[in-house]
């Protein structure tokens, strides 16, 4: 078991379970880096991540989900991600997922791919409700918290920082960049935290409210290139 990989799934996986939209009861707990058993434990209960993960781990022939390049691959991206068949993702969704609603992932066959951001924009309802013509303002506020998305570090004050980061909008046809915009997040809560002090400058990842890491440009790039990808594909007619 991983406890690098273990760490940073936790890293990624706190935001969306503090707010209660995955994972189990009780987020603190995955602000303890050293309880790689914990940490395990809990990811398992991350229905969607969880899945991905093991899916990759199986091609890579990597015994544990939690490997670090595992985790790696399926927050940020890598080329372990094209070693997985689209095909064979669709059809592991379709089991783990039966019965779910919306979104275009049962015709992603040719494309799917496993990253957070295929889980975002083709797994998710969310998209499917935009174009069915729903009112934008819920559905576009979650597609851009939840997606993992680039900031940069424009000030850092006790455990937030300012940070500058690419917004989404819908024009009424399709998802765009609008822009960049400058927002509040959190690195750490009540002195607990995965990451050292982020530094004005520094490129990070954000998800939901939160800083998961510092990253670099490449990270960066590959991040904005598969989310990119996967919203081209999932809106093509």
């Amino acid at each position: 078991m991983s406890r690098l990989g273990a760490a940073r799934f936790a890293q990624y996986a706190y935001p969306p379970n503090e707010l209660g939209y995955c994972g189990p009861p009780g987020a603190r707990a995955l602000l303890d880096a050293d309880a790689t058993r914990e940490l395990e434990r809990r990811a398992r209960h991350f229905e969607g991540a969880w899945s991905y993960l093991e899916l990759i781990a199986e091609v890579v022939g990597v015994a544990d989900p939690l490997d670090a390049d595992v985790v790696d691959a399926y927050w940020i991206g890598s080329d372990l991600l094209d070693r997985v068949d689209p095909a064979v993702l669709v059809d592991r969704l379709t089991d783990r997922f039966r019965g779910q609603g919306g979104g275009s992932w049962r015709e992603a066959a040719a494309r799917a791919v496993p990253h957070h951001s295929f889980q975002v924009f083709e797994v998710y309802p969310w998209l499917g409700l935009l174009r069915e013509g729903r009112p934008p303002g819920p559905a576009v506020w979650v597609l851009d918290r939840c997606r993992i998305r680039v900031g940069e570090v424009l000030a850092v004050a006790g455990e937030q920082v300012r940070v500058s980061s690419r917004v989404l909008a819908w024009d009424g046809a399709r998802l765009t960049d609008a822009g960049s915009a400058t927002e509040t997040a959190r690195w750490s809560v009540d002195r607990r935290a995965l990451i050292d002090q982020p530094v004005v400058g520094a490129l990070v990842a954000l998800h939901w409210d939160w800083v998961c890491e510092e990253i670099t440009p490449e990270q960066a790039a590959r991040i904005e290139q598969l989310e990119r990808r996967t919203r081209a594909a999932a809106q093509a007619p």
